[in-house]
């Protein structure tokens, strides 16, 4: 399709977006279509969101894992329609069952998946996935889409808009996350994770393990959803259709493909399971970052979530909530913190006072913030410089209700150092790979205690390993067990 007939099918206020972007050719079905992003705008898209993500989440502190991702990723994107991208593959520390794409050849994984998966063959079924969200530009169709109805990428706050932790591209990129995609995507997808790990010498046949572990996952969570494609089909009409695609992929070369269950296993040796506790933990709503130092206490009944970034705390009806951040500031008085956001625009005015919190200079009061419309907002607002160059930030609201402000104040005023030996030292578990005896059923097996302490019931280590619990492993099996630190 030419620009010009591409253009005629528009409405006239979208020629000068198409005459800089316009039609372009799909790199997996090779026809064109529209398209108001261009590669280089994909690839700025994903560094931007790469360098979001990795604030937000962290990235996982194993050089050799990493490294480890990285080149099973790079063997799939090098047989994909675009090897000539500059591809990217992150491990987040996060304990969510998760994996996502980025524009431009981002792609992540998060720790807890790597511990969900028993095969290297496994990996490249999700790397090979999210790579095909990224062959096929399917983010791009996304936001060309919302483009066209004029809604943006922008990410809104719970609180106010003024106070965004991110800003212009890297916001924008952050805001991929949130894409949705359609279930056409998701199967084409599918096909694709298919095809490059049968061309990358894998074993494709391992794929449908992998939504086998989702369903699982989904009912033991009460039928949720687990994050990791929670937009997508159901797991289980995936776990099908995978294994009939997996066949024929593999039609007249059932040999010689890579499946390396006990390779993997052994990489994961030591991996952290589940939360750590070094970022932060929760003792009723209480809570300690032994990573900054520092504990709060949330109101009572209150539901309290935290991230690398932020902890968020909202009353039960969510009708009222505070969020503690970190954010740069150069001097050593909050006041002037104050007043330099009154000077920048970001506020429209103030009202509070200085004082002191924990011993530290503090700034206490409510400030007046543009929303999401650009109105005024009334923000309940806490500044205390307890370090040269940052200042912990708590916002929160409703301004305008009593009992609210009360809840504020104690939580703002709550703040102070954590010096607890034992607090400050808590380790996280972790998975230990161990070989399965001879005659027991993996229940009976867990139930001696085989490695002290486990982390995990007798279900969940069955799920981590893709067996049940009555089940009998081969001798020499390696099994993954989460430990808790001794």
């Amino acid at each position: 399709m030419s620009r010009s007939r591409c253009r005629r099918t528009l409405p006239a206020g979208l020629a000068l977006a198409l005459v800089l972007a316009g039609c372009a050719t799909n790199p997996v079905t090779g026809k064109r279509e529209l398209s108001l992003v261009s590669e280089d705008q994909e690839v700025e898209l994903g560094r931007q969101g790469d360098q979001a993500a990795a604030a937000e989440y962290g990235l996982y502190p194993d050089t050799a894992l990493a490294r480890y991702v990285e080149s099973v990723g790079q063997r799939l994107a090098r047989v994909s329609e675009r090897p000539d991208l500059q591809w990217h593959f992150r491990v987040l520390d996060s304990p969510v069952v998760n994996a996502f794409a980025m524009p431009g050849g981002y792609i992540f994984v998060t720790r807890g998946i790597l511990a969900a998966l028993n095969s290297e063959a496994q990996l490249a079924g999700v790397l090979g996935h999210e790579i095909g969200h990224v062959t096929a530009r399917h983010s791009a169709r996304q936001i060309t889409q919302q483009q066209l109805a004029g809604l943006g990428l922008g990410l809104g706050t719970a609180l106010i808009g003024g106070f965004d932790r991110y800003a212009g591209m890297a916001q924008q990129g952050l805001g991929l996350l949130f894409l949705k995609f359609s279930r056409a995507d998701e199967t084409q997808a599918d096909e694709l994770g298919v095809r490059y790990s049968a061309r990358a010498g894998y074993d494709p046949r391992e794929i449908p393990a992998t939504y086998a572990m989702l369903r699982r996952l989904s009912q033991r969570q009460g039928g949720s959803i687990p994050t990791f494609l929670s937009t997508h089909p159901d797991p289980g009409d995936r776990e099908t259709r995978t294994r009939a695609l997996a066949q024929q992929a593999v039609s007249g070369r059932s040999t010689g493909l890579a499946v390396r269950r006990e390779d993997y296993k052994k990489r994961l040796a030591g991996l952290v399971y589940g939360d750590d506790p070094r970022q932060g933990y929760l003792e009723g709503t209480r809570f300690y970052d032994p990573g900054k130092w520092f504990l709060v206490d949330f109101p009572a009944g209150w539901r309290v979530s935290h991230s690398r970034s932020a902890v968020t705390a909202q009353s039960a009806q969510g009708e009222a909530g505070v969020q503690l951040t970190v954010v740069s500031w150069s001097g050593s008085d909050p006041t002037q913190y104050v007043a330099a956001l009154r000077q920048q625009g970001r506020i429209a005015s103030y009202t509070g006072e200085f004082e002191r919190i924990a011993g530290y200079p503090a700034w206490l009061g409510t400030v007046s913030a543009p929303d999401a419309q650009g109105a005024p907002q009334p923000v309940l607002a806490a500044w205390i410089g307890r370090e040269k160059g940052s200042l912990f930030q708590l916002l929160g609201g409703p301004a305008g209700d009593a009992a609210t402000r009360t809840r504020f104040v104690e939580c703002a005023r709550s703040f102070r150092d954590l010096r607890d030996p034992q607090k400050l030292g808590v380790e996280p578990a972790r998975l230990a790979v161990r070989s399965a005896p001879a005659g027991l059923t993996l229940g009976a097996w867990l139930a001696r205690s085989p490695e002290g302490r486990l982390a995990a019931p007798a279900a969940e280590v069955a799920w981590l390993n893709g067996l049940e619990e009555a089940a009998v492993p081969a001798a020499g099996d390696l099994l993954k067990l989460p430990r808790l630190a001794p």
